[in-house]
């Protein structure tokens, strides 16, 4: 009975907060916004870089997948980094290293040196995302939520919506060595306010001589290999190449090690516990959904723009700051709902806009600019906020303060994962797809199609006209006007599975049970 009432005392004794802590709580979220933000801002200038290391195409698409294998495994891995080495101590390291790697990457003078410090830096700075989270649900008290869960959840979604247009701006005024260089003044100030703001905890070396070293060798092969698998599948064709196939059966055995020793090792590298919990269960998942639409459609959009638009890197940067600015605008009111409306509500409005948004761009033709994207963006920037904030709350805000630090490492994996897994279907969707569409307008373009006929007789005594080789141009014109056109088709195609997709989800938001349904002592379980 004397616990219970200390724990009660707690909160309440907490309820203002302290003004170091929101200040360290501020340093954290620009570090995490820096961290997330460096994928995105990098993927809409890689033809600059290309040209500025003289690398193949195919070596290119390494700059981004280095980081992203390196994340992804650094991300679960936080949760028993922080416990060891304390959030002060992972913070500081984890800003400074991405600064210092941030530097490397912009001296970078060939593809090979780029790779590995993108790979440092990816590892390095993963460590800044999940600690954010831990420390958002552990420092404030629940009646803060209203105002930190927003921030939190506006910088995880605002950071790789916002990306494309920042790179762009950045790659065109300056040079792509600005793209990391950007990096430099903003991580030396957050390194020097996490090591002498942060004192949320304390480190537990004894942790260190439980250290699962075969747990943490069976994480990197599953997870990095399934990064490597998830981005190089599409471009390779899957499994007709053999590197993919090497590298399933390395993330096969990984997965297999990894998992053996998440429920047998004293000291888990991760620990799993939390899924036990229904609504971090669910808000996992939901989690990994948001994901696929957050990373989804901030490849689709510039995709769109730049093949058949033919806009450059700036140009889509300025068509797509709506949605930025609409998460911005919204998170204040996302606050204000998530202390007077039920969190299940909340999400179901958000899945339902997000699907209103997709299901708006199935009508997506080789015309659309800004304004008809306008109202989709608005749609995607509202609900991303509408959902994200709840589904922040719902699946970290019932479990045990204890179990927070590796909870927020599984529960940002699991967008992560989301985001990889979405767009390696995306993309393959949009190759078959396309070709299938492609096939299937060409069968009409027929001798017995007169309006074919006609379009290429015409287009043929243009270009004779001109003085050229009006027959093979004119066949070149129609064939690129229907790849054109199959193209379209398969965007729309993407589109409305992601709406069937977020329609499904609003059902399975009524699954949950609201933080305060669920006692603590359970949640932590």
């Amino acid at each position: 009975m004397a616990v219970s009432t200390t724990m009660q005392a707690v909160p309440a004794a907490e309820e203002k907060i302290d003004p170091k802590k929101a200040f360290a709580f501020l340093a954290m979220v620009f570090g995490m916004f820096m961290a997330i933000l460096d994928i995105q801002i990098v993927s809409a200038s890689l033809a600059e870089i290309q040209a500025g290391l003289g690398a193949s195409s195919d070596e290119i698409s390494w700059v981004q997948t280095s980081y992203l294998i390196a994340e992804v495994v650094m991300i679960p891995l936080s949760g028993f980094l922080g416990r060891l080495l304390s959030t002060r101590v992972l913070f500081t390291v984890s800003a400074a290293g991405f600064t210092a790697a941030s530097v490397l990457c912009a001296t970078a003078t060939n593809i090979e040196q780029m790779i590995v410090y993108r790979a440092i830096q990816g590892f390095i700075g993963g460590g800044m995302i999940p600690s954010v989270f831990a420390a958002a649900f552990t420092i404030f008290p629940p009646s803060k939520r209203s105002i930190v869960s927003p921030i939190v959840g506006l910088v995880a979604t605002l950071a790789p919506t916002v990306g494309p247009t920042i790179g762009g701006y950045l790659s065109h005024a300056f040079s792509w060595h600005w793209l990391f260089l950007v990096n430099v003044g903003p991580g030396i100030l957050v390194a020097i306010a996490a090591w002498n703001l942060i004192d949320f905890d304390k480190g537990d070396k004894s942790l260190l001589a439980k250290f699962d070293w075969w747990g943490l060798a069976g994480m990197a092969a599953f997870l990095g290999s399934l990064e490597y698998v998830l981005e190089e599948g599409p471009r390779n064709d899957w499994f007709q190449d053999s590197h993919i196939v090497i590298m399933t059966v390395v993330l096969v055995a990984g997965a297999l090690m990894f998992f053996y020793r998440a429920f047998t090792a004293e000291e888990p590298i991760v620990d799993l516990s939390a899924f036990r919990n229904m609504n971090f269960a669910l808000g996992s998942s939901f989690s990994f959904i948001m994901g696929v639409g957050l990373y989804g459609l901030t490849y689709l959009y510039p995709l769109y723009l730049g093949s058949i638009r033919g806009y450059d890197a700036l140009m889509i940067g300025e068509a797509l700051f709506v949605s930025g600015l609409a998460m911005f605008m919204t998170a204040p009111l996302a606050g204000f709902l998530s202390t007077r409306m039920d969190p299940r509500l909340m999400m179901m409005i958000g899945f339902i806009g997000f699907a209103a948004g997709t299901y708006l761009m199935t009508g997506l033709t080789a015309d659309w600019d800004f304004y008809e994207l306008l109202l989709p963006q608005i749609l995607r920037g509202c609900s991303m906020m509408l959902c994200m904030v709840p589904i922040n709350n719902l699946a970290l805000g019932t479990l045990h303060p204890s179990h927070i630090k590796n909870a927020s490492g599984l529960f940002n994996l699991m967008r992560n994962l989301g985001g990889a897994i979405g767009l390696a279907v995306i993309n393959t969707m949009l190759m078959r797809r396309g070709d299938l569409h492609y096939a299937q307008l060409s069968e009409h373009l027929n001798w017995g199609n007169r309006e074919a006929q006609e379009m290429l007789a015409n287009l043929t005594a243009k270009f004779n006209a001109a003085g050229m080789d009006g027959a093979n141009i004119a066949l070149m014109k129609l064939s690129g006007m229907v790849r054109q056109q199959a193209t379209l088709m398969s965007f729309i195609d993407v589109f409305m599975i992601l709406t069937v997709l977020f329609v499904s989800l609003a059902f399975f938001a009524t699954m949950m049970k609201k933080p305060g349904d669920v006692p603590k002592d359970a949640a932590g379980h």
